[in-house]
């Protein structure tokens, strides 16, 4: 008898040209746990782009890249065009009929789904807010948990940039009738002062070399087609170039920020050692990197959280990293292990 898969609905900022790639190494690690039958990969919802100069349309290309590659079909959907500053404004978008096809794929995925499904909010909240303001039984029945990839830890920090792209929907993720997972990017969002790993917060950084060298040649073509921000429209033809190992070489020199790993891991059951290895959860509870820990909290319609820890909470949850010095390493470990396995 085959194990039960948690079906998953990710929610991302995925552009070609790329606003910041580290979307693509979300969407590569969310396709490696379902090829490896880890999660049940139900849909890719993708913001719709702001306008300006270096970010390109959704990604279509990289989700079908990555069907391609893998053998599955996971549908994908694009989301509402314009910034919510209120429900008043939510609610126009849903009456408006353009627009919707991420909320829609989101709902049907719940209404058809036999077991509850688990969201991760990667990019803004606009649309995942929209489909709970649409159909909040249906969350409450059907959503497992949604696991929000934004935001700071820390009072008083300046707005992160996932917050930053729709405040209004951060505020209202808060009070999605179902589990909440919280995952504050940083501990304080002030590129001012610098990003450093923190207690509450998800980011570590990686070189790209300790990773791209290792990969399949399919893999390594998905990941220059990304990086190197191509014009080239043929999509499918470029996973079978001959592999451009000088470019590899290039990309392998720079570092990528990241934040969302750990809860992909979460969501099908594991977690990360002090060793990198991945390890299933509560097996080994004294060697784990992060854990989430209950909390209350309470969000202005600005952004602006405040929390605390609260044992008696049952379905919210804050990100804790729990050895700070070695977070970084075993991260990527994890996801060097996650991604070898690729075809």
């Amino acid at each position: 008898m085959s194990k039960k898969k948690v079906p998953v609905i990710h929610q991302t900022d995925l552009f070609h040209p790329h606003a910041d790639p580290d979307d693509h190494w979300d969407l590569a690690c969310q396709f490696a746990l379902a090829y490896g039958d880890e999660i049940d990969l139900r849909g890719i919802l993708m913001d719709y782009p702001l306008i300006d100069s270096y970010k390109g349309d959704p990604s279509i290309q990289a989700v079908n890249q990555m069907n391609y590659l893998t053998g599955q079909s996971v549908r994908l959907g694009v989301g509402l065009p314009k910034k919510a500053e209120c429900a008043a404004d939510v609610d126009a978008m849903l009456a408006g009929g353009k627009g919707l096809s991420g909320v829609n794929m989101v709902i049907d995925i719940l209404e058809k789904s036999d077991e509850p499904v688990v969201i991760h909010i990667v990019g803004s909240c606009r649309d995942i807010v929209a489909a709970a303001r649409r159909s909040p039984e249906l969350f409450k029945e059907k959503c497992k948990a949604v696991y929000l990839n934004a935001g700071a830890s820390m009072p008083g920090s300046p707005l992160e940039y996932n917050v930053w792209l729709d405040a209004y929907t951060y505020s209202q993720a808060f009070k999605i009738p179902c589990p909440i997972y919280w995952m504050p990017c940083f501990d304080m969002a002030d590129s001012k002062v610098g990003y450093s790993v923190g207690e509450y917060g998800t980011y570590y950084t990686f070189m790209q070399g300790d990773i791209l060298p290792y990969l399949s040649p399919s893999m390594k073509n998905f990941f220059m087609y990304a990086l190197s921000r191509t014009a080239d429209n043929r999509w499918l033809e470029s996973l079978n170039y001959p592999v451009n190992e000088a470019l590899v070489t290039q990309f392998s020199e720079l570092g990528r920020g990241m934040w969302c790993t750990g809860g992909f891991l979460h969501t099908a059951g594991k977690t990360v050692l002090r060793s990198g290895e991945i390890a299933k959860l509560g097996e080994r509870p004294s060697e784990e990197v992060f854990c989430f820990e209950p909390i209350s909290i309470t969000c202005s319609d600005e952004g602006y959280t405040d929390w605390k820890l609260d044992s008696g909470s049952t379905d919210r949850y804050i990100y804790r990293v729990l050895d700070i010095d070695a977070y970084p390493a075993a991260m990527t470990a994890a996801m060097k292990t996650m991604l070898i396995e690729m075809p």
